[in-house]
């Protein structure tokens, strides 16, 4: 028999098909994506006011960006978030999966109350917090009072850094905790439970079926979620900008923040772009050291 190849006519439809189909995939990734990266590329090159004619500057606006101590602080504030809020929302999702595992009564109601926040927009959920953790109207300080966790006024959001940060990490908890909890349970669902019967004839306990079964065998899982959520608390905005505004002095200015006050507040396009190149390369550098880590480990 002949053996069929794609060099033909034959192979070449397929191809031309092919390519038709992925069109307006390819079109949508170059208009919305490629094109708006190269002109914030080409923006971070000029001194770009939000009216005005641009000039090229080149390359002041990193270099500006680099002795910039707000972005300095900016950075240092994100990181931290980031090793505060990646470790808690990683093992809070997984244990949420591994408690809704299993079905049995109950489990779909648990499910549900654990996937509700996810019904909420952000910035919704945002303003809720907000207004629960108000110092005038707000009930989470009343009801502390009463309990006598709490002496009198607490400012949750604007009273100290530390309060501030808090806050803001129990919104994303409560917030993202279902939605990572749903991508664990995917992939759960996804091992074959003959595997954990045979573990159990063979007389494995618990912990052994954990560390040596459900953790291995959920690595391409265990990669997405901590790639989303690296990502996720490096670009974060919607919690800062709402709750604190970036204070107590500045100390929860993240580095979005800083893109967004240099460009509509200061009007410096230019300058918002150089960072926000900035931000994409380091996010890029991080995301592939994460991802190499896994993927070495998984072999």
């Amino acid at each position: 028999m002949r053996a069929v190849t794609g060099s033909g006519p034959r192979g070449r439809r397929r191809a031309a098909a092919g390519l038709l189909y992925a069109s307006p995939t390819l079109v949508m990734v170059v208009t919305f994506f490629v094109v708006p990266l190269g002109l914030v590329g080409w923006m971070s090159l000029h001194r770009w006011p939000l009216l005005g004619t641009p000039t090229i500057n080149a390359p002041d606006n990193y270099t500006a960006a680099t002795g910039d101590s707000l972005l300095r602080s900016a950075t240092w504030f994100t990181v931290k978030y980031t090793l505060v809020v990646t470790p808690l929302l990683f093992c809070l999702a997984l244990a949420m999966a591994l408690l809704v595992q299993h079905r049995r009564r109950g489990t779909g109601v648990v499910r549900t109350a654990f996937l509700l926040p996810m019904a909420v927009g952000f910035a919704s959920a945002s303003v809720l917090f907000l207004g629960l953790l108000s110092d005038e109207i707000g009930p989470v300080t009343g009801a502390l009072t009463r309990l006598g966790l709490v002496d009198g006024y607490v400012s949750w959001v604007s009273g100290s850094p530390g309060s501030a940060l808090g806050a803001s990490v129990v919104l994303v908890l409560w917030r993202f905790g279902g939605f990572m909890m749903l991508l664990f349970l995917v992939g759960l669902q996804a091992i074959p439970t003959e595997v954990y019967e045979a573990a159990r004839l063979d007389g494995a306990s618990r912990r052994q079926i954990l560390f040596r079964i459900t953790l291995p065998l959920l690595r391409p899982t265990l990669a997405l979620v901590l790639t989303l959520i690296v990502t996720g608390s490096l670009l974060a905005f919607d919690q800062f900008w709402i709750l604190t505004r970036g204070g107590p002095d500045n100390s929860t200015t993240s580095l979005v923040m800083v893109v967004y006050r240099n460009a509509f507040v200061r009007f410096d396009l230019g300058s918002a772009a150089a960072v926000s190149i900035l931000l994409l390369a380091g996010l890029l550098a991080i995301n592939v050291v994460q991802l190499g880590v896994l993927r070495r480990r998984s072999r």
